[in-house]
């Protein structure tokens, strides 16, 4: 009977052991991933500085309205923030519209806009939201508010209890091209797998994709083009 107690006690230190260990090298992970978002952050904002003002004038004279466009995003624990980019978009655009539910969202965006969210130019602002703490490099993507399906599957697989990132593994595993479904179950893999060596390996994955502009699908009119396909071939 002694025995299969301490056989008990023995088993229940181990699995707490495991649990500190587990905790410890979470802790770890999110204080290292946090020093390197604020260093390799304040460095991007000095190396891409003049590239920065350049993208910063050309959008200024090509096109009416700020330079900057800052929409409300759903970052760690729910909580809003605005999310920084080059305006790529006209004045008359829907402010608060995800671009994938646009009707024609190309009609929307200025010439000068298609190259920059070809290239991902248009987010170098958001080296500002690492800098603050809204965002790191890798992470689920933040979404604006009404993308209601995709936020409440996050919430359930636990995925807002990091920061969202400028990349991350739904980006390099289809982006614009999988389901919401789809997305929520890569953020969900990317939770509950993070590591340094993870993150490192999303963001070299993340440079071909952002060199070839792979991906990317601007608005509705695509969706419906790729869905009477579907409907021709059965």
């Amino acid at each position: 009977m002694n025995n299969i107690e301490d056989i008990k006690k023995e088993e229940a230190s181990c699995a707490n052991e495991e649990v500190i260990y587990k905790h410890k090298r979470k802790i770890f992970y999110s204080v290292i991933k946090r020093g390197f978002d604020i260093f390799a952050s304040a460095a991007a904002l000095i190396v891409f500085s003049v590239p920065m003002v350049i993208v910063a004038a050309l959008v200024w004279s090509t096109s009416k309205g700020s330079i900057l466009f800052k929409q409300q995003r759903v970052g760690r624990k729910g909580k809003l923030f605005y999310c920084l980019k080059f305006r790529t978009m006209y004045i008359t655009a829907p402010h608060s519209v995800a671009t994938s539910d646009l009707e024609n969202a190309s009609e929307h965006i200025t010439r000068l806009g298609k190259f920059l969210r070809k290239t991902s130019l248009d987010e170098l602002p958001q080296f500002i939201n690492i800098l603050r703490g809204d965002m790191s490099f890798v992470g689920p993507r933040p979404l604006i508010p009404s993308e209601e399906r995709i936020h409440e599957l996050r919430h359930s697989y636990g995925v807002y209890n990091i920061r969202p990132g400028v990349t991350g593994w739904a980006q390099i595993n289809g982006r614009d091209k999988i389901t919401v479904e789809e997305k929520a179950a890569y953020d969900r893999y990317y939770y509950e797998n993070r590591s340094l060596l993870f993150d490192i390996k999303i963001l070299f994955l993340t440079v071909p994709k952002v060199f070839f502009g792979a991906d990317i699908v601007e608005g509705k009119r695509v969706d419906k083009k790729r869905s009477k396909k579907k409907e021709n071939k059965k």
